[in-house]
C-alpha cells in the first residue's frame, strides 16, 4: 500500500518540473499538506542563530518531526532518483534546518563533491515583492544576474538538483527569518559525520566567541 504522508504532498513532487540545463534540477511548488502549514509553523524549532542546524542538534516534534521522517522517506528518494537520473536509494542522508538567514549568506557555490544531490523545501508563509533571498539558479561562480530561474522561499515551494562543477546557484543577500529545510545524499556515512561534526563545532564556537 502506498504511504499516506501529512505534511509533505508527495503528488507535488511527483510532477515536479525537471530542466536539465545548465544542469540536472527540479523545481515545484504546493510541496507541503494545506492542513500542516499552521503547524508546522507552531512545531518550528526555536533555532536563534543564523546558519544551518543539523536535524540532531535541534529538538523536533510534531509536525516538524513528522516532517523529516517524510523527507527521508525511500518514496522521496526514488521520485528524486528519477527526475535526477541517478541512484539516490539507499545513500547517507542528512538533514540541515535554517531559520535565520544572515548578510554573508547565500553566496553562489556549487556543493561539495561529498553531495550527490540536495533537495531544499521551503516554509515561510510568504515572501517580499524583493529578489533578496529568492534562490537562483545560475550559469556561471560569479553572477547573479546570470541566471536561469528564480524561486521564492514561499511554504511548500522545493528544489533539488544534482551536484555537478557547474550546479551553481546562491540567493542574493538576506537579513532575516527565511526557513527552509535542506535534505543532502551524500556517498558515505563517513561524509555525513564529517559534516554533521563541522556544522556543530561551527555553531559551538559562534556560541563560545559571543559569551567571551
Amino acid at each position: 500500500m502506498p504511504t499516506a504522508y501529512s505534511c509533505l504532498n508527495i503528488d507535488a513532487f511527483r510532477v515536479a518540473r525537471l530542466e536539465r540545463q545548465p544542469y540536472h534540477y527540479l523545481v515545484g511548488d504546493h510541496g507541503i499538506q494545506p492542513g500542516a502549514v499552521d503547524s508546522l509553523k507552531a512545531d518550528f524549532p526555536d533555532i536563534r542563530e543564523a546558519g544551518f542546524f543539523p536535524e540532531e542538534d535541534l529538538t523536533a516534534r510534531g509536525s516538524f518531526a513528522t516532517l523529516l521522517d517524510e523527507m527521508k522517506s525511500e518514496e522521496v528518494s526514488r521520485i528524486a532518483s528519477e527526475k535526477l537520473d541517478i541512484d539516490l536509494v539507499g545513500r547517507p542522508k542528512m538533514i540541515t534546518v535554517r531559520k535565520l538567514s544572515a548578510a554573508k549568506d547565500g553566496r553562489i557555490h556549487t556543493d561539495s563533491e561529498a553531495k550527490i544531490a540536495t533537495m531544499l523545501v521551503y516554509l515561510n508563509e510568504s515572501w517580499q515583492d524583493s529578489p533578496a533571498g529568492r534562490l537562483r539558479v545560475l550559469r556561471n561562480g560569479t553572477d547573479f544576474e546570470d541566471m536561469v530561474e528564480e524561486i521564492s522561499p514561499v511554504i511548500g515551494s522545493f528544489f533539488a538538483f544534482r551536484r555537478a562543477d557547474n550546479s551553481w546557484h546562491g540567493h542574493t543577500s538576506f537579513v532575516g527569518e527565511r526557513r527552509v529545510v535542506q535534505m543532502t545524499w551524500l556517498r558515505s556515512q563517513e561524509d555525513v559525520e564529517r559534516k554533521k561534526k563541522r556544522g556543530s563545532f561551527s555553531h559551538f564556537l559562534k556560541k563560545v566567541l559571543r559569551v567571551g
